[in-house]
């Protein structure tokens, strides 16, 4: 299995400036495209590292998570990645190999492979190998409620993790899932979602999750409130609350997204 990347690099000068990127009040697609070496950003306490930065909290669109694709150099990393004491972590590793401490507990995770890191955990990230390490770090505030523990610590791996397909779909659309959607204790969910070539969203889904949408392979045509856009892979899309939503699988193989989405909790009803 492959999982696609930002490669950087710069176009050549004759290339035509106008892309596929488009902004609006309901959502966002940032195209492979885009995600060039000028657009990076360095990270405090990170050496040997460089992120596309790709959602952030931002007043009137959406305002839960953070997503980053991170690229860290052989011998790179942190001992000290998340500023924020109150964030969880959603860590997808799409090239190489990642080498994960959290609370003394170490792991190594290869393309593929899924890691939750809950909030307040003291944890770090080596890139011990050769290669380049890629990986997308989903970042969200935490919300404690009564009655319910704060979720534990898990590694996991999209091969290890079996897909859970839609009902009346005849198998062309599935879910990986790597929190059981029945455990309270999680306010967000970081799945896979596989379309067969010919498959879809066959209804415009309007919801109160905001989404990260990062595409690992194939192509669609994707519903993005009235637009139908085309996207693949590498393509960004990011969704705020209540935003139509669809899409139809093209191509010959299967159309995969890494999706993030926040769950499980009341609505606030005194605005930030």
């Amino acid at each position: 299995m492959s999982y696609a990347f930002p490669t950087g690099g710069l176009p050549d000068q004759a290339d035509n400036p106008e892309s596929a990127a488009i902004f609006t009040s309901a959502y966002a697609v940032i195209p492979a495209s885009t995600m060039r070496d000028i657009v990076t950003s360095a990270l405090p306490n990170w050496n040997g590292t460089r992120a596309w930065i790709l959602a952030r909290p931002m007043t009137g669109f959406a305002e839960t998570f953070a997503q980053y694709a991170v690229e860290v150099a052989p011998g790179g990393g942190s001992d000290m990645p998340e500023p924020d004491s109150g964030a969880e972590a959603g860590l997808f590793v799409a090239k190489g190999a990642l080498t994960l401490t959290v609370d003394g507990v170490q792991s190594t995770l290869m393309a593929g492979g899924y890691a939750y890191v809950p909030a307040g955990a003291v944890w770090s990230v080596k890139n011990d190998g050769p290669d380049l390490l890629g990986f997308h770090w989903i970042r969200k505030r935490y919300q404690p409620t009564v009655g319910l523990a704060m979720p534990d610590h898990f590694t996991t791996s999209d091969a290890q993790t079996p897909m859970t397909h839609m009902p009346d779909c005849d198998g062309k659309w599935a879910t990986t899932r790597f929190v059981d959607p029945d455990d309270l204790r999680h306010d967000m969910h970081v799945n896979i979602v596989t379309f067969q070539p010919g498959g879809r969203i066959p209804f415009a889904e309007t919801h109160i999750m905001e989404h990260g949408l990062y595409v690992l392979e194939g192509t669609a045509e994707y519903l993005l409130n009235k637009d139908w856009v085309k996207v693949g892979p590498g393509d960004f899309m990011w969704l705020r609350a209540f935003c139509p939503q669809a899409c139809i699988a093209t191509g010959s193989s299967p159309f995969r997204y890494l999706l993030y989405k926040d769950v499980n909790r009341h609505p606030a009803l005194v605005l930030p």
